[in-house]
């Protein structure tokens, strides 16, 4: 089976007026991050928010090819298609890419099994992104995260100022008036980026309808190996997911709004096997993209928290 699915379709005139706009301000943005700073970064988690962030960076920058890296933080457990997708897509658009895994668990001795997710994702995603960071010396960091996600996101300003060791501090955040960014660093201070800061989820998926972009097929539903935990179908991607007694792997019609490392992303049942149908469930959708993330299972400040300490 194919690992993307090709799109494509039609956009009401207001749709694509909406969409227009926001492409406008996002292609401002990454130019002005790559104008202003000396060593931007692209952070690229292959889901659907980053594969739309890629398409305006490379639009950005046409007919050349995308002028700075793109990083990926592999943790070693995201679905083997995303992997997959991720070197494909480097390969079509001649990335520079970078890929750092934090080695305290590239053994395998931080795992979504051996550590509670909190400090699992503080080793293998805060602490590696520090770390892929500091090493590039990247001083933007330019990300596909979106206001309406969380409400953490929602005090991000487009450019987001970061303090030493990547710490975030929502009171610090300087305005942003008429497009006018003060870009100017103190040392040790670094600044993410966030060029879809306005769209929304509807909006993602809508552009991605009408630009015809290439998606990891996670997102459509098909008959996936499941097991229940938590209350949550969680797709078991491969042999190194271990059984609890009593459970057993059942194939269910799921799909996945939101991707990150298969132990802890949920699934949905869904009928939603093509954008159009997508899309009309989202439109009577009550719940979060994020409700799927076993991550920010530990309370509403959980996000905010991790972001405090240098999660994106």
């Amino acid at each position: 089976m194919s690992s993307t699915v090709s799109l494509g379709g039609a956009q009401t005139s207001r749709d694509s007026e909406i969409l227009d706009e926001l492409e406008a301000e996002a292609i401002w943005a990454i130019r002005e991050a790559v104008a202003a700073f000396e060593k931007p970064v692209i952070l690229y988690s292959i889901g659907k928010d980053s594969t739309v962030l890629l398409h305006l960076a490379a639009k950005a920058f046409a007919p050349g090819r995308i002028p700075i890296p793109v990083l990926h933080i592999d943790t070693t457990w995201k679905f083997r298609e995303m992997i997959e997708f991720r070197d494909a897509t480097a390969a079509r658009l001649g990335l520079d890419l970078v890929v750092h895994t934090n080695p305290a668990g590239a053994g395998g001795e931080v795992t979504p099994f051996t550590h509670s997710s909190d400090e699992y994702t503080r080793i293998m995603k805060t602490i590696a992104l520090r770390q892929a960071l500091d090493a590039g010396g990247y001083d933007v960091a330019l990300g596909g995260a979106r206001r309406d996600e969380e409400r953490s996101r929602a005090k991000e300003r487009m450019f987001s100022l970061r303090a030493a060791g990547h710490t975030w501090d929502p009171s610090a955040q300087r305005p942003e008036l008429w497009h006018s960014v003060n870009t100017v660093l103190k040392p040790g201070h670094t600044m993410r980026a966030f060029p879809l800061s306005n769209w929304t989820e509807r909006d993602v998926w809508k552009y991605i309808r009408r630009e015809g972009l290439d998606i990891v097929s996670l997102y459509f539903t098909a008959d996936r190996p499941t097991v229940t935990r938590q209350g949550k179908a969680i797709v078991v991607d491969d042999e190194r997911f271990p059984l609890e007694p009593g459970e057993s792997i059942v194939t269910r019609a799921v799909r996945f709004r939101t991707l990150g490392c298969y132990p802890l992303s949920a699934a949905e049942e869904s009928a939603a096997s093509t954008i159009d149908e997508l899309i009309d469930e989202l439109e009577i959708s009550t719940t979060s993209e994020r409700a799927g993330r076993l991550i920010d299972g530990s309370g509403a400040s959980s996000m905010e928290r991790k972001k405090l300490e240098g999660y994106f």
